[in-house]
């Protein structure tokens, strides 16, 4: 009856107007909860929630199958619902996250991520665009010694 609810309902609403909801949710969702809680729930939930979400699981009628209908966008220029919420979350998730890991795991993680987000952000580039990708990471880096 709920998932009926929320389908007539979504189903009105323009992508505009669904951002806003998501917003709003967001805002309510962590406005009780204290800093303590919030670190504690980013260490222990939002890996598993991301690692889901960005899995794209296909399954019709389960939330990894909706999240990964939220990623497919009309158009290549269209900016969809996950991610643009991802690109928003993800740096805040990772700050409150990656201090309260053990120095090797996190270590571990660093390496993963930024080996993921140079194939996957590189896609469909050229050598060349791929390089200065590359060199502006380094350079971000260098800045932070």
């Amino acid at each position: 009856m709920m998932d009926k609810m929320m389908g007539l309902m979504m189903g009105r609403m323009s992508k505009e107007e669904k951002e806003e909801m998501m917003a709003r949710m967001m805002d309510k969702f962590f406005t009780d909860l204290t800093a303590e809680d919030k670190k504690k729930m980013m260490a222990e939930m939002m890996p598993r929630m991301m690692m889901g979400m960005m899995g794209g699981g296909k399954g019709e009628g389960c939330a990894m199958g909706t999240m990964s209908k939220m990623t497919e966008g009309s158009d290549e220029t269209e900016m969809t619902m996950m991610p643009k919420m991802m690109m928003e979350m993800m740096p805040h998730c990772l700050t409150m996250m990656l201090p309260n890991l053990p120095k090797e795991t996190r270590i571990d993680f660093v390496l993963k991520m930024v080996t993921t987000l140079v194939e996957q952000g590189c896609v469909g580039m050229s050598q060349e665009e791929k390089k200065d990708v590359v060199a502006k990471i380094v350079e971000k880096v260098k800045a932070q010694e």
